[in-house]
């Protein structure tokens, strides 16, 4: 059993300073057992714990990590724009550059703005939303994560729309009662709920892949519906490409499935591992942004010099040469796809892998991949608790949460895949016999 007495004691400390010891509640590890891990160190491809223990990391700080940890170039314009001030709360040359990038590499961004988080990203587009078109109500879907915002803090529907009911205390139902929550993969109720109300409907939001209840890689023809539908009724479509956006290769998920959205809402690896996010669209719908239009968002830290010369850097290692760097990504989660496949069969367990690039995620159940959240089976989770307690014993890092994915970088190679792939077999041979 691998010694983290020193985790132990950092988690005692924080537990009286902080809620759980945390200030993201997955991190507290509760649905996978035992005490959270601190980290003090990363490099490439591997982390460090404060006991000294080394891991292959496959959370990479839950996606912007797409080049790996303290990648040199991104780490030395950090420390360079950082002498030369950590913010200005004024305009600053950085982020010129860096909204130069995401412009001109996404086809449907006219322009963007910049904030410090993908929730607020997709708030402040929400709130556009409603501003250019005059609505109040956005639809989104049952498994689909967008932030802590307020009015997305909603249940999951089944069947036809649910309405207005919170899944966290603080949540007033008048907030959430202009969000209606439906089902991904049901083509019905999305029609049904639009021939009813769409005239009513601001936006529609959807993860360009929705990665946060399961990988739920979703049918092109759902999704072209999706737009096809806003459009009839004058609701806009908001892609959600936080997760997406530049590691689902440089023009996101949007672009993979053929779709223009009307907004598209980014963050992760934008900011290179420092918090950025963006948002983005047609130019007139930008124009509607306060100080041009009547919408209003700021933020003091938008645009911070630092986080942008990170994300300038990190855009522009995966820009170069043509792409390169996202044929590297596929070859290296494809090969983690069949390795693990290939344990599963040999093994004669009946669960999936399920790929889209350098995103993957265990569905730990018999049965073809679930596409919708309502379809992933709780007793999924126990399972996947074991197998995180196994493979953390083994020197892999896993997410903490059986509904969330595993992210490759750069950083990763072949040799580290193999590796990997050894432990995930082992593990799965302890957890079942």
């Amino acid at each position: 059993m691998t010694d983290r007495a020193k985790s132990r004691k950092l988690y005692g400390q924080a537990c009286e300073l902080m809620p759980a010891g945390v200030n993201s509640p997955v991190r507290a590890f509760g649905s996978v057992g035992g005490d959270p891990i601190f980290l003090q160190r990363g490099l490439g491809c591997h982390v460090l714990d404060a006991d000294g223990n080394q891991y292959i990391d496959y959370v990479c700080s839950w996606g912007p990590l797409i080049l790996g940890h303290a990648y040199p170039d991104v780490v030395e314009a950090v420390a360079t724009t950082a002498a030369g001030g950590l913010s200005f709360g004024a305009p600053c040359r950085q982020e010129v550059e860096l909204a130069e990038l995401v412009v001109s590499a996404v086809p449907h961004l006219e322009m963007v703005r910049f904030v410090s988080s993908g929730t607020e990203a997709v708030m402040s587009a929400i709130r556009l939303a409603r501003g250019a078109t005059g609505r109040d109500t956005i639809v989104k879907f049952s498994g689909c994560y967008h932030g802590h915002a307020d009015h997305l803090l909603v249940s999951a529907g089944s069947g036809l729309a649910t309405f207005g009911t919170p899944s966290s205390a603080g949540v007033p139902p008048s907030f959430a009662g202009h969000t209606a929550v439906l089902p991904l993969d049901d083509d019905q109720a999305f029609l049904k709920l639009m021939e009813d109300r769409g005239n009513e409907i601001a936006a529609v939001i959807i993860e360009g892949v929705p990665a946060n209840a399961g990988l739920l890689i979703q049918r092109p023809e759902f999704m072209h519906m999706l737009r096809d539908e806003c459009s009839r009724h004058g609701a806009l479509l908001i892609f959600d490409e936080v997760i997406t956006g530049f590691r689902l290769g440089a023009n996101g998920a949007a672009v993979h499935y053929g779709i223009e959205p009307d907004l598209a809402t980014y963050g992760k690896v934008i900011g290179g591992g420092m918090p950025v996010g963006a948002y983005g669209g047609r130019r007139d719908l930008m124009e509607q942004l306060a100080p041009l239009g009547p919408v209003y968002q700021a933020g003091t830290l938008s645009g911070n010099p630092v986080a942008m010369a990170a994300g300038a850097v990190t855009l522009r290692t995966l820009l170069a040469d043509a792409g390169a760097a996202y044929a590297e990504l596929e070859k290296l989660g494809a090969q983690l796809e069949w390795g693990l496949r290939e344990v599963l069969t040999r093994l004669g367990v009946n669960w999936s892998v399920v790929r889209v690039g350098s995103i993957l995620w265990l569905a730990l159940q018999d049965g073809d991949p679930p596409r919708k959240y309502e379809d992933i089976r709780p007793e999924s989770a126990e399972t996947y608790a074991a197998l995180h307690r196994a493979m953390l014993d083994r020197g892999i890092m896993l997410a903490p949460s059986a509904y969330e994915v595993m992210f490759v970088s750069l950083a990763h190679d072949p040799g580290i895949i193999e590796e990997t792939v050894e432990a995930f077999e082992d593990a799965v041979k302890a957890i079942t016999s």
